[in-house]
C-alpha cells in the first residue's frame, strides 16, 4: 500500500512539475533554467500560491529526469531570488505574497519583438516620425473626424445626464436600436435587449471569457488569428489551440480533430473580415462548422469589429446560429474613432443579464458620452458616404500596394477584396522577425507572423497595413532590409 501511495505520488508530482512541453522550453539555458523555468511558470500563472511546498529535490529530479544536483541548485538560486524559500528539515515553499499576474511568463519564450504585447506597445506609441505599416487600425485623418465634431458639438449642448451621469446598466437605448438594426441588416436576429454596450470590443470578449471559461479550459483560434487574442486569452490562464484557416474558413477536418482531442470550451473568431489574412467565411465551412459546434456543446464568440469595411456582406455564424450558441461582438474603433471606447455584445438573453452583472462588477457604469457620441455618428447623415469612401480609399491602396510588394518579393496569401490587411509570404529563408528587428531601428514598426500564430509557424508571413503605407520610406527601408538578408526582389515564394 505504501508502494502504491509513492508511486501515485511521484505520478502527481510529474503532472504538475515536469518541464513543459517542447515549445515552452527555455530556448537557450542549462538544465538548471529548465527547472527553475519550470517551477516560475507555475507560481506566475499561480497554479501555486504563496506558502505551498514544493517537490522535495529527490521527487522533482525524479519527475523531471534530472540528477540532484541540478535541482538543489536551481532550488537555490531561486530562494536567492526570492522567489521560494527553505524550512530548514521542512522543505522548500513558495514565498509570499502572490507574484503578480506576469502574462510574459505565462507564454512559451519568444523574442521579445514578436510578443504580441511588444508589438501592440510599440505601434501605440506616439514616437514622431514613427512609421507603421504593422498597426492595425487606419490613419487618424481617415476616420470620421468631421461626424466625431458635430456629435460632439451636439452633446455639448445637451442636458446634464448625458455629460455627467453613469450609463444605464445595459447602456445607452437609442444605441442598442440602431445596432440591433443594424445586425438585422445581415440577419443577425438581436433585439434591443439582447445588446449589452461594453468598453470597447476587448472588453466585450474579456466580458464572455469571465463568464464562460475557468483556468486550464481550452479555447481553439484560428491559425493564425488577431494577436491580441493570444494576449488576452493568456490573462484569463486558459489554453489555446489553434486551428488553421483557409481562404474559406478555418480547416473543417483539422478542427473537427482539435474537438475531439481537446473538448474545448470556446471558439474565437472572426466573421467579415478576417484578420489576418483578409479572408471571408463561406457559407458552406459557415454551416458545417455550427454542426461541429453543437455536436461539440461548445460555445463560439464571432468578432465583427471589421464589417464597416466589407463591400458585400459576408455570412455571419451569429445569423445562421439564431445567437443560440453564438455571441456577437464589434465596436467603432476602426471605422469612426479609437478614441471613442464603445464596444457592443449581442447574445441570448440569459448570457446578457449575466454579462450585465460582470459589467458592473468590473466597470460599474458605461460611458454614456461614448455611447452617445457614437449613436449621433451612426445616424449622421454623412456616415453612409464616409463608408463608401472609404472602402473606395483602401480599394485604391490595396489596388497600388500590393504590386510594389509583389516587386519586392513579398507576396500576397490571398488577395483581400476588403479591409486594410495583407498576409505576406515573405522570400525563402527569411524570417519575419528578422526583418522586423532590422527596419525598427529605421523608425518602421512591422507586425510579423509569429505574433499572429499560436503554433509559432508563421514565421514566413507578415501582416502588412495599406492604410498605413502611404509614406514612400516604408517601401525604401523594407527594400533596404530585404536587401541587407540577400533577398533579391521578385523572389519567389516556392
Amino acid at each position: 500500500m505504501q508502494h502504491n501511495f509513492k508511486k501515485l505520488y511521484c505520478i502527481q508530482i510529474q503532472y504538475k512539475y515536469a518541464p513543459p512541453r517542447a515549445t515552452t522550453m527555455p530556448r537557450h539555458g542549462t538544465r538548471i533554467d529548465t527547472v527553475m523555468h519550470a517551477i516560475r511558470t507555475r507560481i506566475a500563472a499561480r497554479s501555486d500560491a504563496p506558502g505551498a511546498r514544493l517537490p522535495s529535490v529527490r521527487a522533482q529530479a525524479q519527475a523531471m529526469g534530472l540528477s540532484v544536483s541540478t535541482v538543489v541548485q536551481a532550488y537555490e538560486r531561486l530562494v536567492a531570488e526570492g522567489l521560494i524559500m527553505a524550512r530548514p528539515g521542512a522543505g522548500f515553499y513558495v514565498a509570499g505574497p502572490a507574484a503578480p499576474l506576469a502574462l510574459m511568463e505565462l507564454a512559451p519564450p519568444r523574442e521579445r519583438d514578436i510578443d504580441p504585447l511588444w508589438v501592440s506597445r510599440q505601434s501605440l506609441e506616439p514616437g514622431e516620425g514613427l512609421l507603421k505599416p504593422g498597426c492595425g487600425w487606419l490613419p487618424a485623418d481617415w476616420m470620421y473626424q468631421d461626424g466625431v465634431r458635430r456629435a460632439l458639438r451636439t452633446l455639448a449642448r445637451a442636458d446634464a445626464t448625458a455629460l455627467a451621469d453613469y450609463d444605464t446598466p445595459l447602456g445607452y437605448p437609442g444605441l442598442r436600436q440602431v445596432l440591433a438594426r443594424r445586425m438585422a441588416a445581415c440577419g443577425v436576429p438581436a433585439t434591443p435587449g439582447q445588446v449589452l454596450l461594453t468598453g470597447s470590443g476587448t472588453q466585450s470578449i474579456d466580458l464572455i471569457c469571465r463568464l464562460l471559461l475557468q483556468p486550464g479550459d481550452v479555447v481553439l483560434l484560428d491559425e493564425p488569428c488577431y494577436f491580441n487574442f493570444h494576449a488576452l486569452l493568456r490573462a484569463h490562464r486558459v489554453r489555446a489551440v489553434g486551428v488553421p484557416y483557409t481562404p474559406q474558413g478555418p480547416d473543417l477536418l483539422a478542427f473537427e480533430a482539435a474537438l475531439q482531442a481537446h473538448r474545448p470550451r470556446l471558439y474565437l473568431t472572426n466573421s467579415a473580415v478576417h484578420n489576418p489574412t483578409g479572408a471571408v467565411l463561406a457559407p458552406a465551412v459557415a454551416h458545417r462548422l455550427l454542426r461541429l459546434a453543437e455536436a461539440a456543446d461548445m460555445v463560439i464568440v464571432e468578432d465583427d469589429i471589421l464589417a464597416d469595411f466589407e463591400e458585400q456582406p459576408a455570412p455571419r455564424l451569429a445569423a445562421f446560429d439564431g445567437l443560440g450558441r453564438v455571441l456577437h461582438v464589434g465596436s467603432f474603433s476602426k471605422s469612426v474613432s479609437a478614441a471613442l471606447r464603445c464596444g457592443y455584445i449581442a447574445a441570448r438573453a440569459d448570457w446578457i443579464e449575466a454579462l450585465t452583472d460582470l459589467k458592473i462588477a468590473t466597470g460599474f457604469g458605461g460611458s454614456a458620452l461614448a455611447a452617445r457620441t457614437v449613436h449621433q455618428v451612426l445616424t449622421d447623415s454623412g456616415y453612409r458616404r464616409h463608408l463608401q469612401a472609404l472602402r473606395l480609399r483602401l480599394a485604391r491602396s490595396r489596388h497600388q500596394v500590393i504590386p510594389r510588394l509583389q516587386a519586392l518579393g513579398l507576396h500576397p496569401w490571398l488577395v483581400p477584396q476588403a479591409g486594410m490587411f495583407v498576409w505576406c509570404h515573405l522570400p525563402p529563408g527569411l524570417d519575419a522577425a528578422v526583418l522586423a528587428r532590422t527596419c525598427l531601428p529605421q523608425g518602421v514598426v512591422l507586425a510579423p507572423g509569429n505574433v499572429f500564430s499560436q503554433a509559432a509557424d508563421a514565421g514566413r508571413f507578415m501582416r502588412l497595413n495599406v492604410a498605413q503605407m502611404g509614406d514612400e520610406r516604408i517601401f525604401t527601408v523594407l527594400a533596404q532590409a530585404l536587401a541587407a538578408h540577400g533577398a533579391a526582389p521578385n523572389s519567389s515564394t516556392k
